[in-house]
């Protein structure tokens, strides 16, 4: 697959990711720690949402009044998680300690830091609503 000729360099580049949440303010406790400790500044702030920053890519929370049901099911059709490099080994190690006591818990920790495989160092975390992300050290 080539480039489209005459793109721009941010042509096919996540814009923006959003996520409805049963909890607004649950949900800006657990993902505002994670997302800036990932280096994303708070962007956005009304009534029913929130959202953060890096760059050109954004990541938003919103209780929507639209919302139907209150649960997020991974393993359901849909999202199953996001992954994000998180640096080091000894920084995605920080981070996965730290969110254990901000209201993530960790996934296959039998597996730690191997779940992805041998030759693939991250730690899977599930927050309180059910959403997976993925902290992938650099080799």
């Amino acid at each position: 697959m080539t480039a489209v000729p005459g793109a721009p360099a941010s042509f096919g580049a996540l814009h923006h990711v959003e996520l409805w949440v049963p909890d607004l303010e649950r949900a800006r406790d657990q993902w505002g720690w994670l997302l800036g400790r990932l280096g994303y500044e708070a962007y956005q702030d009304w009534d029913h949402g929130c959202s953060w920053r890096r760059g050109s890519t954004y990541i938003v929370v919103e209780q929507s009044p639209a919302l139907n049901g209150n649960e997020h099911d991974r393993t359901a059709p849909g999202l199953n998680h996001l992954a994000f490099s998180a640096g080091t080994r000894e920084q995605v190690d920080a981070m996965a300690a730290e969110g254990l006591n901000l209201g993530w818990t960790e996934l296959f920790p039998d597996k730690y830091p191997h779940a992805g495989g041998p030759g693939h160092f991250a730690a899977y975390l599930v927050n309180t609503d059910g959403y997976e992300v993925e902290l992938i050290a650099a080799d």
